[in-house]
């Protein structure tokens, strides 16, 4: 089935060269890719010595192999080499899976004289079909020696549904010194991150230590990656990982009292924000790009899991694919949130319109200019629970036919 590019597509962006990393794409045939007989599947990033790394994962008690390993090895803090495979996620397939990860592992680390520990794996595609190690052999095969490629390579070569080339970058000052990011994504359905989303790989040359890189990775995470939604699914794959070469030489970041170290998370959250959006913009079927404001909360994490709740509700979907300003569905979301809620509290806008104040319509309410701004491609959703200070920035698609299509045929 030959996918649309997305109407939300964003160009791909100019990505900084990170010293210390190359990256190299090749053809590992892993399936075959309708269209695109010729695409490259198989992502290899080298590392320098001394990499450090950071990981979060899925929660998915069905996690791939590739996840299972990923969370004991981000634990040791360094890496060496990431191997991407697009068109086979290798998840529930039991010893075979396992199996075709310690040869990628073992071929991998061989090459690069260093421990099988420190090669990261991920997988992408199809679940239940384990991944054919000869393939996968053979395509590192022809990695080790590929000539190094472009982000914009790399970012097309994670993808499998994806119909564009997903990029960000960001920049910080420690001290003197200009530290570069420049991360890749990939992710169209299937989104409901309990943890992280889809494939994301972010680079940098700062020199940081582990856990200080853990830490700020979490906290970006918490804001960006875990507050976005597509169609309510979370993966067997989801991965986010940032390395960081230190060829910088900056000053090291080792906790959050060292120089620099604010400046630096606020630039991996920032590249963070950027990825996970424009997972949404890919969103499958997507016409509209959904921002969700909670306010007025008891918590944020309430804010949170209410935001969510509306992004995730067939209802609410549809009916801003339907251009339709029916503000009672945010109300029927909210209401089964399970979240502290008060009727008679409630507010909600759309374009910065209120559609009901303290649980009440607007008397003058005018639905014009909120009809007039849901024939837009961005859309902005208020809702203001009146109770705290707790507050969240959710954001989703619209739920439209082509999601239907697209999932409907994709494994033909």
């Amino acid at each position: 089935m030959e996918i649309e590019r997305s109407p939300l597509a964003r160009p791909f962006p100019q990505l900084p060269a990170i010293a210390g990393v190359t990256m190299r794409v090749t053809r590992a045939r892993y399936k075959e890719w309708a269209n695109e007989p010729e695409r490259c599947d198989l992502t290899f990033a080298e590392l320098t010595e001394g990499t450090t790394v950071a990981g979060v994962f899925t929660k998915s008690a069905c996690a791939s192999s590739e996840v299972e390993l990923g969370r004991e090895q981000v634990k040791a803090g360094r890496a060496r080499a990431l191997i991407v495979n697009a068109g086979n996620s290798n998840a529930f397939t039991g010893y075979r899976g396992r199996e075709a990860v310690d040869a990628i592992q073992t071929q991998v680390s061989a090459a690069l004289g260093c421990t099988a520990d420190d090669v990261f794996v991920s997988s992408t595609g199809v679940i239940g079909v384990p991944l054919p190690i000869d393939k996968a052999r053979a395509g590192i095969t022809a990695a080790l020696t590929a000539h190094p490629c472009t982000w914009e390579d790399a970012a097309n070569a994670i993808g499998t549904t994806d119909t564009f080339a997903k990029g960000a970058a960001g920049s910080a000052m420690i001290g003197n010194t200009r530290v570069e990011l420049a991360g890749i994504i990939k992710g169209s359905g299937m989104i409901a991150p309990d943890m992280a989303t889809m494939l994301g790989y972010v680079f940098t040359d700062t020199d940081v230590a582990p856990t200080f890189l853990q830490e700020a990775l979490n906290r970006a995470n918490a804001a960006t990656f875990s507050c976005i939604t597509v169609d309510g699914d979370t993966s067997t794959s989801d991965t986010v990982l940032v390395f960081a070469t230190g060829k910088a030489a900056n000053a090291r970041i080792e906790n959050w009292d060292s120089p620099g170290a604010d400046a630096f998370a606020a630039a991996l959250a920032d590249v963070c924000r950027n990825l996970a959006q424009l997972v949404v913009c890919d969103g499958e079927g997507a016409q509209k790009f959904i921002t969700i404001r909670v306010s007025g909360a008891a918590s944020d994490d309430s804010a949170r899991r209410i935001g969510l709740t509306i992004a995730n509700s067939p209802l609410v979907k549809t009916a801003i694919a339907g251009e339709d300003a029916n503000w009672g569905r945010v109300v029927m979301a909210v209401g089964k949130a399970g979240e502290p809620a008060d009727r008679d509290k409630l507010s909600i806008a759309f374009g910065g319109v209120w559609a009901a104040r303290n649980g009440l319509p607007v008397e003058d309410y005018d639905e014009a200019p909120v009809s007039a701004h849901l024939k837009g491609e961005e859309i902005d959703v208020a809702v203001d629970l009146g109770l705290g200070e707790g507050r969240a920035t959710v954001w989703t698609c619209d739920l439209t036919h082509g999601y239907i299509a697209i999932n409907a045929d994709y494994r033909s």
